[in-house]
């Protein structure tokens, strides 16, 4: 797995590894008597990913935040179990090895799951691609065929029902994530008002439900080392569910932010030459899934509006002093951006 920012030290201390590195030596046999490495590695402003190896055996530790966390956020065991069912019809999620919430090993549940290799794509492209108009393209193509390839997984199939109830799936979305922003709301933004009762006067009927990963973004991939047309990985399973495949392209949209916009708090290459213009990516999904795509200016209001609260989420934890991390004081500037990208969204006058 390509490093990314470390996170700080004091939090890395946190750990007691020798108890991590004896729960996985009495469930994972013939381990080199090699002391166990780790290496910690920034997951944006959510979970805490750690890269650990033994001799010759890699994986990878997935935990909650240190800190308040909001109710049901962050549950470790519920990411674990959906990737127990993801893995086997769609191997591009990482196979998942062992979880554990024992508080003797740790003051929070964390599992283990494979290492798998390869770049993940933050803010720009890696050495060790070209930098070049075609590497954009390729990217973005890979993009988007992943993002079909999982709404078409036949999840009766696959036995993956049971993990969501689509019925209601998109209303249930909307007003949950409205009581979020209302928990943790702390300035006077405009336009979020009248956002929130278009949201909810509005709601369209779902096309037929498919697996809905929840957090689908160009970050949350792996893609090969030398070749950027190929995704090897697709990461954080724990908001997955089955539901409206739309909200994924909402998000999916929201996300691949273009050159020239306003600071949001979310790191992209996508502004870059070469990659897919925001139509592009929605114009090339809806070709190849087949999908209705006409109610997709809600999907989009909604997605401005979701991303802008899991940001507040975290300003606000900032601002009550229950996290110190100097990169949340900025975020209520992502925030207000943001909420303004919902309110354009909403008037039609986003993807113009």
């Amino acid at each position: 797995m390509t490093e990314k920012q470390n996170t700080p030290v004091e939090q890395v201390n946190e750990i007691n590894w020798d108890k991590v590195e004896n729960y996985i030596r009495r469930n994972i046999p013939n381990l080199s008597e090699e002391k166990m490495r780790t290496k910690a590695f920034s997951n944006g402003y959510s979970n805490l990913t750690y890269f650990i190896e033994i001799g010759d055996w890699q994986g990878v530790l997935r935990r909650p935040p240190f800190g308040p966390i909001p109710p049901r956020a962050h549950d470790m065991e519920r990411e674990y179990q959906i990737l127990e069912k993801v893995y086997p019809v769609f191997p591009l999620a990482p196979k998942p090895l062992l979880f554990s919430e024992d508080p003797d090993i740790m003051e929070r549940h964390f599992y283990i799951m494979e290492k798998k290799n390869g770049v993940v794509l933050d803010d720009d492209l890696p050495d060790v691609y070209e930098k070049t108009d075609k590497t954009g393209r390729l990217v973005s193509e890979a993009f988007v065929d992943t993002l079909v390839k999982m709404h078409s997984i036949d999840i009766k199939e696959a036995g993956l029902e049971s993990i969501g109830k689509p019925d209601g799936y998109l209303e249930r979305q909307v007003h949950g994530w409205i009581k979020r922003y209302q928990n943790s709301k702390t300035d006077e933004i405009p336009d979020v008002d009248e956002v929130e009762k278009w949201l909810i006067e509005n709601i369209p009927t779902s096309p037929e439900p498919t697996i809905v990963h929840n957090d689908f973004k160009l970050n949350n991939m792996m893609y090969c080392s030398n070749d950027p047309g190929k995704v090897v990985g697709v990461f954080d399973w724990e908001m997955c569910t089955i539901g409206d495949p739309l909200t994924d392209l909402g998000s999916a949209v929201a996300y691949w932010t273009q050159a020239g916009e306003s600071f949001s708090g979310l790191p992209s290459v996508t502004g870059q030459p070469g990659f897919y213009s925001r139509k592009e990516l929605l114009e090339e999904y809806a070709q190849k899934s087949g999908r209705d795509i006409s109610n997709f200016d809600y999907y989009l209001t909604f997605a401005f509006y979701k991303i802008a609260v899991i940001l507040q989420q975290i300003y606000y934890r900032w601002k009550i002093g229950k996290a110190d991390d100097e990169r949340f004081e900025s975020l209520i500037i992502g925030v207000r951006n943001l909420f303004a990208n919902a309110s354009l969204a909403q008037k039609k006058e986003f993807l113009k």
